[in-house]
C-alpha cells in the first residue's frame, strides 16, 4: 500500500516522509517507549489479526501489513474502501511527524496486490482442506485443526 502526503499540508514532503518513517522505526522497535502506547492506540482499529509492520520510503510512503486471516484481509480492504483506513493512517502520520496539519493525499492499494493476498489465502485454505482429509494408509486419517 502506498501513502502519498498532500504537498500543500507540509513545507517539505520528503523531509516529512523521512521523519514519519524514522519515528516509526524508532517507536515500533522499542516496546518500552512511553509513546508506543499512542501508536498502539492509533493502529488498534486495524483489528487483532492485522499489524502494520513496515513503513518505507519509495516514491511515497510504502506501508506493509500482515493479515493473519482472510477475514482480517477483507476487513482491511473494507476499511480502505470506506476511507476509514485513510483516517487511521493520517492520524498515525500526524502523530509520527509531530505536525497535526499533515494530510494524506491518497492511499493506494492496487487491485493486483489485493488479489495476490487473496490467492495466498485461497492456497492456504486449500492446503488446510487437503491436509485435514489426508489419508496416510491403513485407513488412518490425520485431522489437522487450524487456528
Amino acid at each position: 500500500m502506498d501513502a502519498k502526503l498532500d504537498e500543500s499540508s507540509v513545507d517539505d514532503v520528503h523531509q516529512c516522509e523521512n521523519t514519519i518513517v524514522s519515528e516509526w522505526r524508532k517507536l515500533s522497535a522499542d516496546e518500552k517507549n512511553e509513546l508506543r502506547g499512542k501508536i498502539d492506540e492509533l493502529v488498534r482499529h486495524l483489528g487483532l489479526e492485522t499489524s502494520l509492520v513496515v513503513l518505507e520510503i519509495s516514491h511515497s510512503i510504502a506501508m506493509f501489513f500482515i493479515c493473519m486471516s482472510l477475514s482480517a484481509l477483507m476487513s482491511l480492504r473494507d476499511q480502505w474502501s470506506t476511507g476509514q483506513l485513510s483516517g487511521i493512517v493520517q492520524s498515525l502520520f500526524s502523530f509520527l511527524s509531530g505536525d497535526p496539519a499533515v494530510r494524506l493525499k491518497r492511499l493506494a492499494w492496487p487491485l493486483t496486490d489485493f488479489e495476490r493476498c487473496l490467492t495466498f489465502f485461497s492456497y492456504v485454505q486449500g492446503m488446510q482442506a487437503v491436509l485435514s482429509h489426508m489419508n496416510i494408509g491403513n485407513n488412518e486419517t490425520i485431522v489437522i485443526q487450524t487456528i
